[in-house]
């Protein structure tokens, strides 16, 4: 047995595409630099440069070509060609659509020059180490807690608890909800596949990074998958999958089944959001001695003191009584009164608000802000709405003030985008130099303006629901109608003219329309590559099979 493991462990050593293993990892990192240094590697290793844009059959999505001629085309007309800030926040911007020009092409590269079998077995070695990590951090902060459960441990000020999921990042140390995507795209890719244990592990994966939205989104795809294209084994895996996530909402972090009723009562009954009320009906005797006077330390000793005494006359009264008299004057010694400890479910032991870096700065830019205090006022009326919502609503509302502006947007780092956060130099979305920080008044007085709004609020509050995040706000503000006709036509419609609706491509690329909603994911530079590492192999199966066919 033992030759026969280490046998089929060489020839998966031997058939792996080693360069493309590592330009996945090295890519998804959440440092830039590395990510950069993945992009150097690979085209030293293959310095191939055919990318085979064509307005015909384009090799790769020509949506990235349009997104660069949209902004050089708004920076030329802007009027702000002779300002220099801006000028950089220009070239940085398409130094990120360049760099996933690179990717994107590395990518099918990969898979043009390889066997499927090969690809696929690449694929689930990443899967494989992806979850090894998030599995180790889990089993780390289960030591480290002593509870098998960390997600409904409040220790140490509630460090983890309904939190704990933020610290599964997976092998790319990213965000939690981005090895929370990466998961979704598992379960799919290989629910489909027939590959159960690894669907299996990927949705365990998912649900302890706790992502709501994420778990909801795979849970339509599931149910879509389970209606419209499984078979019978395949649906009672559907089933296993979607129980899972029952279980962990119900046993595991009901925090979380809290969390997405508030949600939908915002989204569906215009009820605001509970905020935290702090209630003084912990007894005296459960609160910790730092936090009580000197009298009240002085009345905690005296009750546990009467509380022991009442606990001896009560528990063990009468047979103290019935040996006295049949003993005569014989005493007997009884344990001391245990003290019992402080409750970790008292308020001394609950997360501590501490404002952070980002916070302070944030606060201060507010403060600076003679617009954020009315807004801020106004806002508050609008609690029961997700700040996402919000955002698209500002949007809109930009539009209508500025239709001229509708056709190609306002321009790249003016709004909506990664980069406008970036280059406030605040560091909310990455380091930027601040002797060249550039904020658009239009974005300072919507999106940033709601970012602050939200994000210096009480915790509940910094969740992706209320995050102006958006692929599709991002096109919308900043490259107008030309840019989402440009994502739809070019970019999505690519790869559903070529994919087998059948297979795993379309529910992953499902999956990933969705997801989209969520964070500016191109400038991320991050899950959007293994999603087109995904389409690129089912195109190419499609295309061999139909060969195959004599098609």
């Amino acid at each position: 047995m033992y030759k026969t493991v280490s046998l089929k462990l060489k020839t998966l050593i031997s058939t792996i595409d080693w360069r493309l293993l590592i330009f996945l990892l090295l890519f998804l990192n959440v440092k830039l630099v590395i990510k950069l240094a993945a992009i150097l590697l690979v085209y030293f290793l293959r310095p191939d440069f055919k990318f085979g844009f064509s307005l015909k059959n384009s090799r790769i999505p020509l949506f990235y070509i349009s997104t660069i001629a949209i902004v050089v085309f708004n920076w030329v007309f802007s009027g702000m060609t002779g300002n220099f800030n801006y000028f950089l926040v220009v070239i940085t911007g398409l130094c990120f659509w360049l760099t996933s020009i690179l990717a994107i092409h590395q990518v099918k590269l990969s898979v043009d020059k390889n066997e499927p079998a090969i690809i696929h077995r690449t694929i689930l070695v990443f899967f494989i180490l992806n979850a090894l990590v998030s599995i180790a951090v889990y089993l780390g902060i289960i030591l480290e807690t002593g509870r098998i459960n960390p997600f409904s441990y409040q220790g140490d000020f509630q460090r983890y608890f309904v939190g704990t999921g933020d610290y599964i990042k997976g092998i790319t140390l990213d965000t939690s909800i981005t090895n929370a995507v990466i998961n979704s795209f598992g379960v799919i890719f290989y629910l489909v596949r027939r590959k159960y244990l690894m669907v299996l592990l990927c949705m365990a994966v998912l649900l302890l990074t706790g992502s709501n939205v994420t778990n909801l989104m795979i849970c339509l795809v599931l149910v879509y998958l389970f209606v419209f294209k499984t078979v019978k084994d395949q649906k009672s895996i559907i089933v296993i999958c979607l129980m899972m996530g029952v279980v962990f909402l119900t046993k595991v972090s009901p925090q979380n089944n809290k969390y997405i009723k508030n949600l939908y009562e915002r989204l569906f009954r215009d009820i605001p959001p509970e905020k935290p009320i702090y209630l003084n009906t912990v007894p005296i005797t459960a609160k910790a001695d730092s936090i009580l006077s000197p009298d009240e330390r002085k009345q905690k000793i005296a009750q546990l003191y009467l509380d022991s005494l009442s606990e001896v006359a009560g528990g063990f009264g009468k047979n103290i009584i019935a040996n006295v008299q049949q003993a005569g004057p014989s005493v007997k010694y009884f344990e001391k009164p245990v003290i019992p400890r402080d409750s970790i479910h008292t308020p001394s032991f609950q997360h501590k608000k501490d404002t952070s870096a980002v916070e302070k700065k944030l606060l201060r830019f507010a403060g600076a802000q003679k617009s954020a205090e009315p807004t801020g006022i106004f806002r508050e009326k609008l609690l029961h709405i997700p700040g996402k919502i919000l955002a698209l609503q500002e949007t809109y509302r930009f539009f209508i003030h500025h239709p001229i502006k509708l056709f190609t947007g306002l321009g790249i780092g003016n709004f909506s985008s990664k980069l406008a956060f970036r280059v406030t130099a605040m560091k909310i979305a990455g380091g930027y130099p601040g002797k060249y920080s550039y904020i658009n008044n239009d974005f300072k007085i919507n999106h940033l303006n709601l970012f602050i709004f939200y994000f210096t609020r009480w915790d509940d509050l910094h969740s992706i629901a209320n995050s102006p995040n958006s692929v599709y706000d991002q096109l919308w503000s900043e490259y107008g109608i030309a840019g989402l006709i440009a994502f739809f036509v070019l970019y999505l419609g690519f790869f559903v003219r070529r994919l087998n609706k059948s297979s795993y491509g379309f529910p992953v690329l499902l999956m990933m329309t969705g997801i989209f909603f969520v964070d500016y994911w191109f400038e991320q530079l991050s899950v959007v590559i293994l999603f087109e590492l995904i389409l690129f192999l089912d195109i190419k199966e499609t295309s061999l099979n139909k060969t195959a066919d004599g098609i």
